[in-house]
């Protein structure tokens, strides 16, 4: 999943749980600024950024890793 993935899915979450930017970004510690940057598709989240937002929203990363053969 691409990161912008996961921040949609953030975000649909929090819509869901009818929690605003401002609640979140200050329950995660993340930047309200941050936040809404993400949440337009701007920015570059950090993997450490997505787990504040998820761990708010109860939510759980998990990432698949690709093994990639050098030829």
């Amino acid at each position: 999943m691409h990161f912008g993935e996961l921040i949609k899915t953030i975000k649909e979450r929090r819509e869901i749980m009818q929690v605003t930017q401002e609640t979140l970004a200050e329950l995660s510690g993340v930047g309200l600024r941050t936040l809404k940057q993400f949440e337009s598709g701007k920015g570059n989240p950090t993997l450490r950024t997505l787990q504040k937002l998820a761990d708010v929203l109860g939510m759980e990363i998990y990432l698949k890793l690709k093994n990639v053969s050098h030829r």
